[in-house]
């Protein structure tokens, strides 16, 4: 006697599959078991599913029903927690809750077969000192090991401040979620350390998930988590999981997540779908950062599902950032104003002395040297650091040496040929590269339009500071230096830490060593040395050309530039000894805007509250709901024609419908439009805005929107197109 059995898979995009087929097996497994099922041609990896779950096809034909290639029991079932988790993120992201369930799996799960499974799994019990059931991996919560560390050391604390000891107060009398609003060097991170401490110490065989938005934020956070928890629990209690993992360590992390004995798991974004049966806390750092929302394939935002599955699993959940996101801080005011969140205050930084926070010096470029790069009086006060032994951040949000080259004759630029962009001047190896499709080339000796051989560059990224600050402090020697061989001393040390000088592996953690160890006296970079790392040594940081996005069509474009701002001015004076004196330098056109007004006084509330009432006025989100819908096509006629398409037919066709005249008189469908990067790799792509006051609203056409969107793919206006997604809300418009 066999039974069919209801399995989630991936099925492909053009297929008229649903994602939840019907398979036979020789007995019922529970839902959450892994299987490995044949897909046409080839084997997948599944999940039984719920046969009672809407998204399960319709009527089956017997003759047509396959068997289970192999069950993977090696591995326990998936809880019904975390099906939870899918079925909302497919429902809410308008994505299949196969793409959503398989792509948060490990990729090795789709390729070991269940004997290797067991093999792994078993060494892995085997180094986190826990016992197996027979035969089978134990999936039972177990206490820490035994030889866990030498002599079970305990752990140690570090004292807390009095805005410390109340947030955790706060933490253990309330259920949460909470917005812990810390300032730069307030100790944030020290109060997740505590939370966690306290929480294993309460329950030691809880999990706590503490998430960060990249991936170079990963490494220090795993070294300070390890120092206070592996002394106790053994160096397998804490686990990280991200995209720069082998898939081997990807699916060593996530079983000993699964199985339970690794207590603490960090992450990039995908952790938030980590399969922990003890889960009892999760920590959001920099919640405002996007990061956290995904750019391809189901686009979710792991900050808002970390909420939502806090309050599906009864956990705590805390969102941690200086400057958090205008969702965030709006959801945390009040409860009788309708706030959801409780907001924990901690103004002050550890150890400050004298001002707390760096003085923030803005310099009006008007006043400068016409092109000037770098002011007289910037370049004055990074010289007065480097005499002293002190280290500066210059901060310029673009890699490269120049962002175009042109010609001053005929007007030719590098322009991308595949994309709607320019490409980009790398001088340290003369290549024009293209930032969005990769495209590479020699730079030519001479003007490809008319020949002239003076090309010039237009703009400046991070490798031409560089080399201009190289130039500039030449004659200047680091203190302490003089020897025999270099009686003057030795001269100054530039460092520069970007996506191009971090390619190779374990690059960016030896750049970041060298900055530790002061090996380093002025670091050039990017927002990837910006935010989140703890330079002790760094006194002043110096922002070179921040305008640019204040003109952006896009309204979250003060809200970006203030975050990214104060988080690099977090990065100066972080040492109580030198933080008296740490400033922030500000290079701009307009001194007097907003923006640097609240950066100055470092006042996010007032910043907040202003940009908060402009978005109420003119119906943006957090008082509205949006979603983005995208289309690819070989030309932008057959993307805004598909785009179009669905629109008439949704104000057509949908209208007739039984009751949903009052669903569409709440939603605003606005009309095609090209993307601002409208051409990449000769796929032209265009957006439609959806808009509503209501998220119900908003939902409810969605869903039954998708088979308008699918049947206006067969328009013939739309012939050409490639692909098109639905983006619900959307962090760029």
């Amino acid at each position: 006697m066999s039974a069919w059995l209801a399995v989630l898979v991936h099925t492909p995009a053009h297929a008229s599959l649903g994602p939840v087929l019907t398979y036979r097996h020789r007995e019922v497994l529970p839902a959450g078991t892994l299987v490995r099922v044949p897909l046409g041609a080839r084997e997948t990896l599944g999940v039984v599913w719920d046969p009672a779950d809407d998204e399960a096809s319709g009527e089956i034909d017997p003759s047509k029903v396959r068997d289970v290639s192999e069950v993977l029991d090696t591995v326990g079932p998936l809880a019904g927690a975390w099906q939870q988790l899918v079925r909302f993120a497919a429902r809410y992201y308008q994505r299949s809750a196969g793409e959503v369930a398989l792509a948060a799996l490990p990729p090795q799960l789709r390729e070991l077969s269940s004997l290797q499974l067991q093999r792994k799994a078993l060494r892995l019990h085997k180094a986190l000192g826990l016992q197996p059931a027979a035969g089978k991996t134990s999936h039972t919560k177990t206490p820490p090991p035994e030889n866990a560390g030498p002599a079970r050391a305990e752990v140690q604390s570090k004292a807390l401040s009095a805005e410390q000891t109340e947030a955790l107060a706060q933490m253990v009398a309330h259920s949460g979620p909470f917005l812990l609003f810390g300032a730069t060097g307030s100790g944030k991170t020290e109060v997740y350390l505590q939370a966690v401490e306290q929480l294993l110490a309460r329950e030691p065989q809880a999990q706590a998930l503490v998430m960060v938005p990249e991936i170079n934020l990963t490494p220090q956070l795993e070294a300070r988590f390890m120092e206070r928890f592996a002394p106790q629990w053994g160096p397998q209690a804490v686990v990280s999981l991200h995209s720069g993992m082998t898939p081997a360590q990807r699916l060593s992390a996530w079983l000993a997540a699964h199985q339970g004995g690794a207590r603490i798991v960090l992450g990039t974004r995908m952790a938030v779908f980590a399969s922990m049966p003890g889960l009892r806390l999760i920590v959001v750092d920099e919640e405002h950062d996007p990061s956290y929302k995904s750019g391809e394939g189901a686009r979710y935002s792991a900050r808002d599902l970390a909420v939502y599955r806090g309050r599906l699993e009864g956990v705590k959940v805390v969102l941690g950032s200086a400057t958090p996101s205008l969702e965030s801080w709006f959801h945390s005011r009040p409860v009788a104003q309708g706030g959801r969140y409780l907001r924990l205050h901690m103004p002050s930084r550890i150890g400050a002395v004298g001002r707390s926070l760096p003085l923030v010096r803005r310099v009006d470029m008007t006043h400068q040297a016409r092109n000037a790069v770098v002011s007289l009086p910037l370049l004055e006060a990074i010289k007065e650091r480097i005499a002293r032994g002190e280290q500066c951040l210059v901060f310029l949000n673009r890699r490269g040496y120049a962002p175009v080259l042109h010609c001053s004759d005929c007007g030719w630029k590098s322009a991308c040929g595949h994309c709607s962009a320019f490409r980009v001047f790398h001088k340290s190896d003369r290549t024009l590269r293209c930032h969005h499709c990769g495209h590479s080339e020699r730079v030519p000796r001479t003007c490809p339009g008319c020949g002239n051989p003076d090309v010039l560059t237009l703009g400046r990224g991070t490798e031409q500071i560089e080399e201009l600050l190289t130039a500039l402090l030449a004659d200047v020697r680091r203190p302490g230096t003089q020897s025999p061989e270099q009686p003057e001393g030795e001269p100054v040390r530039i460092g520069r830490i970007d996506a191009d000088t971090t390619r190779l592996k374990g690059a960016l953690q030896s750049q970041l060593a060298a900055v530790h160890a002061g090996e380093v006296d002025v670091l050039v970079g990017t927002q990837m040395i910006a935010k989140g790392h703890d330079f002790r040594r760094i006194t002043l940081v110096a922002a070179i050309n921040p305008d640019s996005a204040l003109f952006s069509s896009d309204f979250r474009a003060p809200e970006r530039l203030f975050s990214l701002l104060l988080q690099a001015a977090g990065r100066a004076g972080r040492d109580a000894a030198m933080g008296a004196h740490s400033e922030v330098w500000v290079q701009t056109f307009q001194p007097a805007h907003p923006v640097y007004a609240a950066l100055k006084n470092y006042d996010y509330p007032s910043f907040a509250r202003s940009q908060l009432q402009e978005r109420e006025q003119a119906g943006m989100p957090p008082f509205s709901y949006q979603a983005l819908v995208r289309a690819d096509a070989r030309s932008q006629e057959a993307a805004q024609a598909f785009l179009n398409a669905a629109r008439k037919r949704a104000g057509s066709d949908m209208a007739h419908w039984p009751g949903w005249a009052q669903v569409l008189e709440q939603v605003m469908l606005y009309p095609a439009v090209p993307m601002s990067m409208q051409r990449v790799a000769n796929v032209e792509r265009a957006q439609m805005l959806v808009e509503s006051a209501s998220r119900h609203a908003l939902q409810r056409f969605l869903a039954a929107w998708q088979e308008v969107l699918h049947t206006s793919r067969g328009d013939p206006a739309c012939k050409g197109l490639i692909r098109w997604a639905i983006d619900v809300d959307p962090l760029s418009i």
